[in-house]
């Protein structure tokens, strides 16, 4: 991965989470965090 692919990526996530935060109060992260412990929960029992 290149340094120009890795800043645009990283500016894409950030923009994601600030758009989040500040217009949606932060709904789109606490759903994909719950379902991230989901999917550690998950992957846990099959270890």
């Amino acid at each position: 991965m290149t340094n120009p692919i890795a800043v645009f990526l990283a500016v894409l996530i950030f923009g994601g989470l600030a758009y989040d935060l500040i217009w949606l109060d932060g709904q789109a992260t606490l759903l994909l965090t719950r379902k991230l412990f989901e999917l550690i929960e998950w992957l846990a029992f099959w270890r």
